[in-house]
C-alpha cells in the first residue's frame, strides 16, 4: 500500500541543483537505502520527505494518518530540558501514550548513555546522535527516516540495530555508507546522481549489478546515437532540401541528436601517491597505559609495527580506541610507558575531530587549503599539481575556488582526507574513516590502501571496511587489555565464537593471547617478528596450463551453443528431441558461464602480477 509520494521535487543549493524533478513513491513494506556521492542531495531528499525543509518545486503527498519518525544527520536538543524529557517529548508527540520510561532508559544505556537525566549540552556529538536514534526508533511511525544511523555506533550496536530494522513493521528510508548494513536491511536502493533519482528493486549487492547493466545500456545507446549522428551530419553537409515532410523530419532528428544529453562517465576518486621511504625502525609501543580518574582505558600495551602491517582496532564506544591512536601519534601522553617513532616515519593522521582543522578554514578556498600541504605531489603517474589532485578527488574547477564553508559535511571530510594523503605519509592512521564519507570514496580509498607501501592503522566500526582493508584485529576488553586476532572482522567473529563456546579466556584468535603477551613471547624468541606469507608473483603450473587453454575451451562451447540453438529451431515439432536439445544447451551455457568466471579470475591474477613487476 502506498503511504507517501514525492512528485517532481526540485531543490537548489548555492546555484547547484541537487534534486531535479524527482518522483518517488513509498509503499508500507519498502526498506529503501539512498546512496550517492557526498553533496548530491541525499540528506536533502530525506529532510524534504520528513517535512523538515521545503522543496523549491514539487510536492510531498501523504495521508493525514501517516506518521513519520526522522533521525537527522545533526540532531538538536532543547537544553532547557534534560535528555529523558527531550526523548519522551519526541516519542509521545508521535502519538504513543504508553509509559515507555523504562524502555527508554534501557535503550539509552544500551547505546552508551548511562545518565538519562543529564543536560544534552554535556553530551558529545556521537552521544547526541545515539540518543536521537533511540528517540527515532521508539517513536510510533509508518515511515522511519534515518540519516546515517550507523555513525558513532560500535559494531555490537550496529548488529543490534540491523536486527531491529529487519523486523521493523513499517517502511524505512535511510542514508548509510555501511554496505553490510544496506545488504541486510534494504530491499530497494535509490541512487541520487546529478539531480536524478534511479530506483533499483534490490539490496546493495543487487543494485551494483543492475547499475552496471544500466551504465552499459546507456553507453550502447550513446554509441548508436553517435553513429546515427555521423550519418545525418554527412547527409546535412551534402545539402539537405527541406521541402518534403520526410526531409524536415530528418533535419529535426539531426538537431535532436546534436543537442542530446550524453551520458557522463562516472567520476571516481583517483588516489595515487609515492610514500616516503621507511627505515628499519618504525613505531615501537612499549607498555603504555592510559586512564582518566579511576577508569583504566588500556594498560601495558606493547607492539612493534611491521612495515606492511594492516591493523584494525575495535571495541565498544568509549573504551579508548581514539585515545590509543592519539598516544601513538603523540597528541596525548600515556600515563606510563613510551612510544618510539623512527626518524624516517611520516604519519598521516585522519582524526575524527577534523572539524577543528576545517572550521578554522571556513573562508579559505578549497585549492588554497590543499596547497597549504603541497602544491605538487609525486605519484605513480609522475608529478601532479594540487589542482589536478583536487580534480581526481571529485573537486572540479568551480568547487576548487569555492570557500570550504560552502561544502557539505561529507565533502569537507573528503577534503580533509585528501590533505592527509597529499603529505605523502608512510604510515596512515585513520580514526573512523567511514563516518560521513560516501561509498564511492570508500571504495577507492580501499583500493588505494591495497597498494599503499606502508603501515595502516585504523579504528572503525564499519565491518565491510575492516574485512576489506585489515589483516589483524586488536580488540579491547572491559579491563583495558587488547587481544589480537588474525584476519579481518569476519575472522575475528569466528575466533570470538570459538573462544566463547570453548572457554572464557577472552578473544585472542587462535593463540588466545593478549597483544602484550604475544610481544613478550616475541622478545624472548630473539626478537623475531611476524612475517606475512610470501606473496604470489605468478600463476602456478596448473593455473598457467588452465589459463593457456581456457579461451579455446570457451570458444568451442560457444560454437556448440550456437549449433544447439539452430537445432532447437528445427526440432520445434519433435517434443522429445526438443527437450533433449534444450537441456543440453542449458548445460553448455552454464559451463560457459562457469569458465568465463574462472577466466576473469585468472586474468585478474595475471594483471595483478604484471602490475607489480
Amino acid at each position: 500500500m502506498n503511504i507517501l509520494n514525492l512528485e517532481n521535487i526540485s531543490k537548489t543549493y548555492m546555484e547547484k541543483k541537487v534534486l531535479d524533478n524527482v518522483c518517488i513513491g513509498i509503499d508500507n513494506t519498502d526498506k529503501i537505502g539512498v546512496v550517492g556521492a557526498n553533496g548530491t542531495g541525499k540528506s536533502t531528499l530525506l529532510a524534504i520527505t520528513a517535512g523538515m525543509i521545503n522543496a523549491d518545486a514539487g510536492k510531498v503527498i501523504k495521508g493525514n494518518d501517516v506518521r513519520i519518525s526522522y533521525l537527522s544527520q545533526n540532531p538538536q536538543f532543547d537544553n532547557s530540558k534534560n535528555l529523558l524529557e527531550n526523548i519522551t517529548d519526541a516519542i509521545y508527540a508521535g502519538g504513543d501514550h504508553w509509559d515507555k520510561m523504562g524502555e527508554i532508559k534501557a535503550n539509552l544505556y544500551k547505546f552508551g548513555i548511562p545518565d538519562p537525566e543529564c543536560v544534552p549540552s554535556v553530551l558529545s556529538g556521537g552521544q547526541k546522535k545515539r540518543a536521537a536514534l533511540v528517540a527515532a526508533i521508539m517513536t510510533p511511525a509508518d515511515l522511519l527516516i534515518l540519516d546515517e544511523p550507523t555513525n558513532h555506533l560500535d559494531s555490537e550496536m550496529i548488529e543490534w540495530l540491523e536486527n531491529y530494522l529487519k523486523r521493523y513493521s513499517g517502511a524505512i528510508l535511510m542514508v548509510t555508507h555501511d554496505r553490510y548494513f544496506l545488504d541486510e536491511v534494504t530491499n530497494q536502493i535509490i541512487e541520487i546522481d546529478k539531480g536524478n533519482a534511479y530506483r533499483y528493486a534490490e539490496n546493495y549487492s543487487g543494485y551494483l549489478e543492475l547499475k552496471e547493466q544500466r551504465m552499459d545500456y546507456e553507453k550502447a545507446a550513446e554509441r548508436k546515437a553517435a553513429t546515427l549522428f555521423k550519418k545525418d551530419l554527412a547527409w546535412i553537409r551534402r545539402g539537405a532540401r527541406a521541402r518534403s515532410t520526410k526531409q524536415k523530419a530528418h533535419i529535426k532528428r539531426f538537431e535532436e541528436l546534436r543537442d542530446r544529453k550524453r551520458p557522463e562517465e562516472e567520476r571516481s576518486v583517483l588516489l595515487s601517491s609515492l610514500p616516503s621511504r621507511m627505515g628499519n625502525k618504525t613505531i615501537i609501543v612499549d607498555s603504555i597505559s592510559k586512564g582518566y580518574g579511576d577508569r583504566i582505558l588500556f594498560r601495558d600495551f606493547s607492539y612493534t609495527f611491521n612495515k606492511l602491517d594492516r591493523i584494525g582496532i575495535i571495541g565498544p564506544n568509549g573504551c579508548g580506541k581514539s585515545t590509543l591512536l592519539k598516544c601513538i601519534v603523540g597528541l596525548l601522553e600515556p600515563d606510563s610507558g613510551n612510544v618510539e617513532i623512527g626518524q624516517t616515519i611520516e604519519i598521516g593522521y585522519f582524526g575524527q575531530e577534523n572539524e577543528f582543522d576545517i572550521t578554522g578554514n571556513e573562508n579559505v578556498r578549497v585549492i588554497d587549503y590543499v596547497k597549504e600541504t603541497a602544491e605538487y605531489i609525486q605519484t605513480t603517474d609522475g608529478t601532479v599539481s594540487a589542482s589536478a589532485m583536487c580534480e581526481r578527488f571529485l573537486f572540479n574547477a568551480d568547487m576548487q575556488y569555492a570557500v570550504i564553508g560552502k561544502l557539505s559535511g561529507g565533502e569537507k571530510r573528503r577534503l580533509y582526507l585528501l590533505k592527509v594523503l597529499m603529505s605523502a605519509p608512510n604510515v596512515i592512521i585513520l580514526d573512523e574513516p567511514t563516518n560521513d564519507l560516501d561509498i564511492q570514496t570508500l571504495r577507492i580509498l580501499e583500493d588505494y590502501l591495497d597498494d599503499f607501501a606502508g603501515i595502516v592503522i585504523t579504528v572503525s566500526h564499519d565491518r565491510y571496511f575492516l574485512d576489506r582493508v585489515v589483516t589483524r584485529i586488536f580488540s579491547f576488553d572491559n579491563n583495558g587489555t587488547l587481544y589480537q586476532s588474525e584476519g579481518g572482522y569476519s575472522d575475528y567473529l569466528e575466533h570470538k565464537n570459538i573462544t566463547d563456546t570453548g572457554n572464557a579466556s577472552g578473544i585472542a584468535g587462535a593463540s588466545e593471547k593478549s597483544v602484550s603477551e604475544k610481544n613478550n613471547k616475541d622478545a624472548d624468541n630473539k626478537g623475531k617478528r611476524y612475517r606475512a606469507p610470501k606473496e604470489k608473483t605468478k600463476l602456478s603450473y596448473n593455473e598457467q596450463k588452465e589459463y593457456d587453454s581456457i579461451e579455446e575451451e570457451i570458444e568451442k562451447l560457444e560454437l556448440r551453443s550456437g549449433e544447439l540453438e539452430e537445432l532447437i529451431v528445427k526440432a520445434a515439432t519433435d517434443y522429445t528431441r526438443l527437450t533433449e536439445l534444450t537441456l543440453e544447451k542449458e548445460s553448455v551455457d552454464a559451463e560457459i558461464e562457469q569458465k568465463m568466471d574462472r577466466f576473469i579470475e585468472l586474468q585478474d591474477m595475471v594483471d595483478s602480477f604484471n602490475s607489480n613487476k
